[in-house]
């Protein structure tokens, strides 16, 4: 039997005569997402998403798309005719999956078709009541069940599942505009592109790099940092500064305390320039706010003087452990730590 995962979406069903375009960039978002798992087919009806695998792992369907913003959560369903003893068995198969003596459960129905001769509570309670006789020991229990069995009635058939896989959330990739990352190589500005591309923003982004004084080590740890945000983003371009030479000027013709907020003051400059070339409307940074010296609110408003384009820092009210956490979670940890120096740490007083 095919594997059919039924997706659900939260912000998208809020739009209004954009919706559509939401729907549609999800849709194509999932379809690159899975394009190098297996070969599924991706439906789009009545304000739901289904992914059909055809062929390949069904998990790694599952778990590639527990990364795809804009979805809320997932589950495994199984299909029935739109007759009820059709719904019972297969609401049947699907709870023997989880059905043992004592377990508290109910059942959910939604019936989008309003055609289907029962209510969604009549639904519920010739489902409920078939399984109390199938599986001895079950208890119903509405309010704090342990296991909950759905059923969707919609036009052309039913949907049974009982388990919902959680999403990343947020909106699909591309809906909000292009940003420019300034990708360091350290933990928060992978955690900050995250953070961004969860919004919608598509990105490319720019390392400033400081060669020989870092080396091809450093910048190939920025570029496993792109290729892990892509799993999330899709493609993401990424530009190389060369930065010693004005690194060097700066450093021979600045006071020492002044060094690092002039070079971030020179790199807003150059990312500005960057973005206008690529079309991207705003700067992504991954400051926090008092988190380091350079990070202070007088620090950021003189760095942040030399631009015309929006900075945006998703990680301005997080501290470092709320950040080191997103980073596991999201896989670019290991990457961050590898011990390459950057370009903002080889020239600290």
């Amino acid at each position: 039997m095919k594997a059919l995962y039924l997706i659900r979406y939260g912000e998208i069903g809020l739009k209004g005569k954009n919706r559509r375009f939401f729907e549609n960039t999800l849709t194509a978002n999932i379809r690159r997402a899975l394009r190098d798992v297996a070969e599924c087919r991706v439906l789009q009806q009545h304000s739901r998403h289904f992914v059909e695998v055809l062929s390949g792992d069904a998990a790694a369907v599952a778990a590639r798309l527990q990364e795809v913003f804009g979805i809320v959560s997932l589950s495994p369903v199984i299909t029935a005719a739109l007759s009820m003893a059709e719904i019972k068995a297969a609401a049947e198969r699907e709870f023997s999956k989880v059905a043992k003596p004592g377990l508290r459960f109910k059942v959910n129905t939604r019936r989008a078709n309003k055609k289907f001769p029962l209510l969604s509570q009549q639904v519920s309670a010739e489902v409920g009541a078939h399984l109390l006789r199938t599986f001895p020991g079950l208890q119903v229990d509405v309010h704090e069940p342990e296991a909950v069995l759905d059923v969707e009635i919609r036009e052309e058939e039913a949907y049974i599942y009982t388990e919902r896989l959680p999403g990343p959330g947020g909106l699909p990739v591309g809906v909000a505009g292009k940003g420019l990352l300034l990708l360091s190589g350290g933990i928060d500005s992978p955690v900050a592109g995250w953070m961004t591309l969860k919004r919608g923003v598509k990105l490319e982004a720019v390392h400033f790099h400081s060669y020989p004084y870092t080396s091809e080590r450093s910048k190939e740890k920025v570029i496993d940092l792109c290729r892990e945000l892509a799993r999330y983003g899709g493609k993401i371009r990424l530009h190389v500064a060369h930065f010693t030479e004005i690194q060097e000027e700066l450093r021979l013709k600045t006071p020492e305390r002044l060094l690092v907020t002039l070079m971030r003051r020179m790199m807003f400059r150059l990312a500005e320039r960057l973005a206008q070339q690529q079309g991207a409307l705003a700067l992504i940074t991954g400051e926090s706010l008092g988190q380091v010296a350079s990070q202070t609110m007088e620090s950021l408003n003189v760095i942040e003087r030399v631009t015309q384009i929006p900075v945006l820092r998703p990680l301005i009210g997080l501290d470092k452990q709320e950040i080191m956490d997103l980073s596991v979670k999201i896989g670019t940890y290991p990457i961050s730590i590898r011990p390459y120096e950057d370009c903002c740490t080889i020239f600290l007083p």
